[in-house]
């Protein structure tokens, strides 16, 4: 949510550590062809690769909805050993380190990364070989990755005005949702992207992603879907009224959205920023649990 400018952490990376001996493998864009592939790779840890996954099976590999490229990383016998997301936001997927320097050298020559974001040990190893040559980060952002799985306790009355957003609702939204954007990396996508944004945020609603509570023409309640897979689904964008936080509302519609979500998935997933205990604080009243430590990079490139 909120952020954190701590970079201390990530600066300590000068050298980067020493891939295993053994010939280099090679990162290749790939083809809507392996989509089965990949998602069978990235199925072994759905927790971590949902938004890829989501991504691919929205889009599929190859699109520029994904706003990136994604390779991968074989080995010898031509098995994937890697996958990666490189492009507007990064993501890795791989236990290699070979795969991971590959990766980097790929993503230094990217002129459209924005964000790199990951466990927080392999973000971490990833900059590293990012970093060589002096490159440094704009902000770091760490985070607790929160998960929800059954049951889900319900929390006061159910809501039955929250609903899917629907076109009449994208002013408000696309508001909010730029709103909570600055705060968390000081960039505004409404200033920075106002078109792009505008059609990112009309598909989302048109996908059925964004879940809403407006009284009269009020906003009081907004959540997004960013990846949605039979194994996980991934949250972003909670958000309560200001002059309506801490009266339950939140936590009414966080867990009824949840039950409903719960339904047709295994588990769902949230980012929360360290430097906000509130946030983390109200995640784990209904009933979301800390499940790994991440990273988010921010890069001193356009957006």
């Amino acid at each position: 949510m909120y952020t954190s400018t701590s970079l201390a952490k990530v600066n300590s990376a000068t050298r980067p550590p020493s891939a295993a001996q053994g010939p280099a493998l090679t990162a290749q864009a790939l083809a809507n062809e392996h989509r089965e592939e990949v998602l069978q790779f990235l199925s072994s840890r759905p927790v971590h690769t949902v938004v890829m996954a989501g991504f691919i099976r929205d889009n599929g590999l190859v699109s520029p909805l994904n706003r990136g490229t994604f390779y991968g990383c074989r080995g010898e016998g031509g098995q994937l050993e890697g996958v990666a997301l490189i492009g507007h936001a990064t993501l890795v997927e791989t236990q290699s380190d070979k795969a991971l320097a590959a990766f980097a050298r790929i993503a230094r020559d990217c002129p459209r990364t924005h964000v790199m974001m990951g466990e927080q040990e392999n973000i971490e190893r990833f900059w590293a070989y990012y970093a060589e040559g002096g490159r440094s980060p704009r902000m770091v952002c760490s985070e607790l990755l929160m998960e929800q799985r059954w049951p889900v306790e319900v929390r006061g009355e159910a809501v039955p005005g929250l609903r899917l957003a629907t076109p009449d609702d994208l002013q408000q939204v696309m508001v909010v949702q730029g709103q909570m954007a600055f705060e968390e990396c000081g960039v505004n996508p409404m200033e920075t992207d106002p078109e792009g944004f505008r059609r990112r945020c009309a598909r989302r609603i048109e996908q059925g992603r964004v879940w809403v509570w407006i009284e009269g023409d009020r906003l009081i309640f907004k959540a997004d879907i960013i990846s949605d897979t039979p194994d996980v689904i991934y949250v972003e964008g909670v958000w309560v009224a200001p002059e309506e936080r801490g009266q339950g509302y939140g936590s009414r519609c966080l867990s009824q959205l949840s039950r409903d979500l719960l339904s047709r998935a295994g588990a769902i997933t949230l980012l929360v920023n360290k430097k906000n205990p509130e946030a983390a604080a109200f995640y784990r009243r209904a009933g979301y649990k800390a499940a790994s430590h991440y990273d988010t990079i921010y890069l001193n490139t356009a957006h």
